[in-house]
């Protein structure tokens, strides 16, 4: 006789699934999945190892969040088509919970990203960076515009892009450089959100890979002119020559109280 078609108790069935003998007690008393027959003198369940992969499936629903109202209705009309149908469904999902994850895990990266700059940088440092070609979301502003307007067009790129939380990207402004070179230090002309693992769409600001100079300012925006004046003078004693935007990002606003101690993160291409 073949070892398969000997029959298993309850316990040996639940134990050889991972999972607790209440389980199937619940699962027959429902409907759901009963076992293959019942002992006469005893009342036992016994299971039939043949019953595995339905039951497999099930637990597989399970885990995916499933409703048992809806594996309900799968078992009842099973069928090839019916089983693809529901896991084209859940992997779509799944993919929607995955993409969610990553964003997540960047988002975390960055901050941590940040700390150890806080932890680690001279602020009166400029050096040369290499950057990633990235895609950004961007928002044009002007002089004129007001905070209220600038709050309203960034809520419609995170609705747009269904970010859900603020968190989940991050944010900053963009000064053309020939702005910054003609003495308009206020010249914003943009500000960016930069969404992980954002794709290539029309409409998106894409960033030269390649090397940027990178520089810190802290506190009182009154001083940036300053600051701009030092990266200037720094491109041209190094003969770099810096081209289309600067990007600023603030690196410490979730661990500060005072806007004196407010740290500006700019990032300039460098040209060549």
């Amino acid at each position: 006789m073949n070892k398969k078609n000997k029959l298993l108790t309850i316990g040996q069935f639940a134990a050889m699934h991972g999972i607790n003998k209440k389980t199937l007690m619940w699962y027959d008393e429902i409907g759901l999945f009963k076992p293959s027959s019942i002992n006469p003198e005893n009342g036992y369940r016994c299971y039939s190892y043949h019953q595995s992969p339905i039951l497999e499936t099930i637990l597989l629903l399970r885990e995916l969040d499933v409703s048992i109202r809806e594996i309900q209705d799968f078992m009842k009309n099973r069928s090839a088509d019916s089983l693809k149908c529901l896991l084209e469904e859940k992997i779509a999902d799944l993919d929607l919970q995955i993409a969610h994850l990553q964003a997540v895990r960047t988002t975390l990266c960055a901050h941590h990203q940040n700390m150890a700059t806080l932890l680690t940088m001279d602020l009166s440092e400029i050096s040369i960076i290499e950057r990633k070609e990235r895609c950004l979301v961007t928002v044009d502003i002007s002089r004129d515009i007001s905070f209220e307007e600038e709050v309203e067009l960034i809520t419609a790129e995170t609705e747009k892009y269904r970010l859900g939380r603020l968190h989940h990207a991050s944010y900053g402004s963009m000064i053309p450089v020939s702005s910054l070179q003609n003495g308009s230090f206020d010249d914003y002309s943009r500000l960016f959100i930069e969404i992980p693992f954002l794709t290539y769409k029309t409409g998106l600001h894409i960033t030269p890979g390649g090397k940027y100079l990178r520089a810190f300012h802290r506190g009182d925006w009154s001083r940036m002119p300053k600051r701009y004046q030092e990266i200037f003078d720094y491109a041209k004693k190094h003969g770099l020559t810096l081209h289309e935007f600067s990007y600023e990002k603030g690196i410490n606003e979730n661990v500060i109280d005072r806007i004196e101690d407010y740290i500006v993160q700019i990032e300039i291409p460098v040209l060549g």
